[in-house]
């Protein structure tokens, strides 16, 4: 599952704009990206770049600020009930992302991480850029690793960067997306209640 506007009802790195003050400037660029109009990993790279500086202490205000998305918890416990395996895969940030995870019970967590010296960000990411290919490779790999029918795996998210593991899962379901990826999901949500990805299974 994706995590910004799927997991959760927020967009990380908008929250973490609004505290560095470029906020109108990283959303236009989220905004294109997300409607399949922009690189991501180019796009991600400009919006954490005009993120140079800000004290690390602002992530911490961050998840504080970060609300999981009406049936989220419903559907992470019914999945994992059923001998299911929930992952989060984000195109967000690990140091945000994580915690939320580990409180609701998801132990596989796929996203980007900030470079940080001396208690600021960089500007820069460290790693794995976690862009729409990562995605789908990502998606195999847990499909392989837990030993999954892919014909019985689920795949979520609202963004032209999930159009990759959309389409290798059993079921891709689009969630309150935008159109590039309704086009090419299997089942199109457009209430904000993760619960009914559970009526789909």
């Amino acid at each position: 599952m994706d995590v910004d506007s799927t997991f959760i009802n927020e967009e990380v790195i908008d929250l973490i704009a609004f505290h560095a003050h470029v906020g109108p400037q990283v959303a236009r660029i989220t905004e294109r990206a997300m409607a399949g109009e922009l690189d991501f990993a180019a796009s991600l790279a400009e919006r954490v770049a005009l993120l140079e500086g800000l004290e690390v202490s602002v992530l911490d205000a961050v998840r504080s600020e970060i609300t999981l998305t009406t049936g989220a918890q419903d559907l992470v416990e019914a999945v994992t009930a059923d001998g299911g395996h929930v992952a989060l895969v984000s195109g967000g940030f690990t140091e945000v992302i994580a915690p939320l995870a580990t409180e609701v019970g998801i132990t596989e967590v796929f996203a980007n991480s900030f470079e940080i010296a001396e208690g600021r960000l960089t500007g820069r990411t460290r790693g794995r850029v976690i862009d729409p290919s990562a995605k789908a490779a990502i998606f195999a790999e847990l499909v392989d690793t837990y030993g999954c029918d892919p014909a019985r795996t689920v795949a979520v998210g609202d963004g032209a960067n999930d159009v990759g593991m959309i389409r290798a899962a059993g079921l891709g379901v689009a969630f309150c997306a935008k159109p590039a990826l309704a086009h090419a999901a299997d089942a199109v949500i457009t209430e904000r209640d993760l619960r009914q990805v559970l009526d789909l299974l």
